[in-house]
């Protein structure tokens, strides 16, 4: 793979050294790279191959990292890292160890935040934006924030205060618009009004001749207002701007966002007004890769590919991944009870509801890249007698924590959580491993939290959760299950009642959810050993069987508790409160979870082998226990 010009650049300053007509032989050579890396890596392939021209507009015109480049969510950050120092380490992108799939502080000077959830950009850009004047620092903030990001009110919360309190802040926008855009494009028109309007000379020339009119005698203000009413209106009729200028935003677009002269040239005229603008640019997801081209769903976030086809090689499991077993089973269930409706934030595919979504339409709502939004608007149908299922991954209902609290826990509505990627997932990293879900969610009132050990008590789980009258979790792993088989009769469980696996007398491990699995692989190799133990699916973390643990607790003195979770304030924690409270004295009580840490990115195996959190991890503490380390 021949990438002669990319091999010479180690920085933005050697970008600079390229004249104009290099640019499209450099993004190509970057999408070949991109391309190649994550057919055997994985990743998030068709936003970064869509941005290629786009980043190496912004490094030839901006003087990074003295001026501030934030990329929201992080995702679409590739060739941004092949430009800023990353190249040599390119392929070990997402692997353990490796740069990390999304933007990282520690990473690079070049990455000013670390990301990997969406609409934090204008928030970060216009607090970077301030404290730059507050310093008398000379520097742009420059927030890239896809058109699926602003469906998010975070976004808007930061627009909103850098159109009313910081009109002089040297904050720029930019809008990528990678599916459709706000209003209809306008093509020639549009790109023209944006070129021209955006030029240095001529934003002074409309401000002097904005202070003429307003210095006419009795006249002035009326006259200025009256130009300035033309003005929007032009651009209201001929772009979609009338929404960034409500906030203040001088508004320049839609552009080409793949013209590398047309991107240059506007950048170079928006780089010098002293207040806040927005550009807006249109691009297509996965340009320049066929197979992305097409699929871009696919390609959004995906595993290893045949380059030449883009088929994926990723080795597929014979058993049904939890996310399907939830997918199926909603629809099973949703035929027999019209209350349940489902809800997802952009997560239709992700979440497993794409069928259901297609199977019953009118119940399924994809409410964007807006959680809070989401959780209070399934209130609302609860109140209704509606049986609402909120259907997202673990890391993202964080940003939901309030409505959560205030809209559903307060009045005890009967809205079910179903929590995907509970747990290690793999090469996203930190700000995508579900690890904190159990402690969130468990200090809560009213809330019943769940955790399956299988797919087939997944099913049971959701069944349990629509017939219960208020708020319920459950949380479930990322990738394949167990192959266990599914009853053909789906039946909710006894809320609060765990289930012994196995009997023993020397330990007990009280496990929840994937480390069930766990648990029992850690029996076998412990009899091995001559450590017989009693395995207990706790099934339920809120409320926890008090009485059979209590019961055990009394008559095994070792106890192992083993989650998929940070200790503190999880499932262990949980243990140790219910058997204090009770009074039972005289144990030796240990708890296997994540240390008080984050996870960073790689393999799941090896980060719960890493993390001591596996089969392995449960026999080392018991044999510690039994020898009386």
């Amino acid at each position: 793979m021949t990438v002669a010009l990319l091999e010479a650049i180690n920085s933005p300053a050697d970008l600079k050294k390229l004249n104009r007509k290099e640019l499209p032989v450099l993004a190509d050579e970057i999408r070949k790279v991109i391309v190649e890396v994550v057919s055997k890596n994985g990743g998030h392939l068709a936003s970064s191959l869509g941005v290629v021209e786009l980043t190496i507009a912004i490094h030839y015109v901006f003087d990074t990292p003295n001026d501030k480049l934030i990329w929201d969510v992080g995702h679409q950050a590739y060739a941004h890292k092949l430009l800023t120092g990353r190249r040599d380490q390119f392929h070990s992108l997402r692997q353990h160890k490796g740069i990390a799939g999304f933007t990282r502080i520690k990473e690079s000077p070049y990455d000013t935040l670390s990301t990997g959830h969406s609409s934090t950009s204008i928030s970060a850009g216009l607090g970077v934006a301030h404290a730059k004047y507050l310093k008398e620092e000379n520097a742009k903030v420059i927030a890239v924030i896809g058109d699926g990001s602003l469906t998010a009110g975070l976004a808007y919360e930061g627009l909103n205060q850098a159109g009313d309190q910081f009109k002089d802040r040297e904050l720029i926008v930019i809008l990528n618009d990678n599916d459709m855009s706000i209003s209809r494009n306008v093509g020639a028109l549009s790109s023209f009004l944006s070129r021209k309007l955006s030029g240095k000379r001529l934003q002074e020339a409309r401000k002097d001749f904005g202070e003429f009119l307003r210095s006419l005698p009795k006249i002035g203000d009326d006259v200025y207002k009256f130009a300035k009413r033309s003005e929007e209106s032009l651009k209201a009729f001929t772009t979609p701007g009338i929404l960034f200028e409500a906030f203040n935003f001088e508004y320049f677009g839609p552009i080409n966002g793949h013209k590398l002269n047309h991107l240059i040239d506007i950048l170079n005229n928006i780089k010098y007004l002293k207040e806040p603008v927005l550009l807006h640019v249109t691009t297509q997801k996965g340009k320049g890769y066929a197979p992305a081209e097409e699929n871009p769903v696919y390609f959004h976030g995906c595993g290893c590919f045949e380059v030449e086809t883009g088929t994926c090689i990723d080795p597929k499991s014979p058993d049904p991944s939890y996310t399907e077993v939830f997918g199926q089973t909603m629809i099973r269930l949703a035929e027999k009870d019209r209350r349940i409706v489902a809800v997802t934030a952009a997560m239709p595919e992700g979440t497993g509801l794409a069928n259901f979504a297609r199977t019953y339409p009118d119940r399924f709502f994809d409410v964007g890249i807006a959680e809070q939004h989401g959780v209070t608007f399934a209130a609302g149908m609860a109140t209704e007698g509606l049986k609402p299922v909120v259907a997202v991954y673990s890391t993202f209902l964080q940003r939901a924590y309030d409505q959560i609290l205030h809209d559903v826990c307060l009045d005890r509505l009967p809205v079910t959580f179903a929590i995907d990627r509970g747990g290690i997932v793999g090469e996203d990293g930190s700000t995508h491993h579900g690890l904190f879900d159990l402690c969130y969610l468990r200090c809560l009132p009213n809330m019943v939290i769940m955790a399956p050990g299988d797919e087939n008590e997944l099913q049971h789980m959701l069944a349990t959760a629509i017939e219960h009258d208020g708020p319920i979790a459950f949380r479930y792993p990322r990738g394949s299950a167990t192959g266990t088989p599914l009853d053909e009769k789906i039946k909710p469980l006894p809320i609060g009642k765990g289930k012994i696996l196995e009997n023993g007398d020397d330990v007990l491990i009280l496990a929840i959810g994937k480390s069930v699995g766990d648990a029992l692989e850690a029996s076998n190799l412990l009899k091995e050993k001559g450590i017989s133990a009693t395995i207990v699916n706790c099934r339920f973390v809120k409320p926890l069987d008090a009485e059979l643990i209590i019961s055990l607790a009394t008559r095994i003195p070792y106890v192992i508790t083993v989650e998929e979770n940070v200790r503190q304030g999880g499932f262990g924690s949980a243990v140790l409160e219910t058997l204090s409270d009770a009074g039972v004295t005289g144990l030796r009580v240990e708890r296997i979870g994540v240390a008080d840490t984050f996870v960073e990115h790689g393999p799941q195996k090896l980060l719960r082998s890493l993390y001591g959190i596996d089969a392995s991890a449960i026999v080392k503490t018991a044999v510690k226990m039994m020898d009386g380390a």
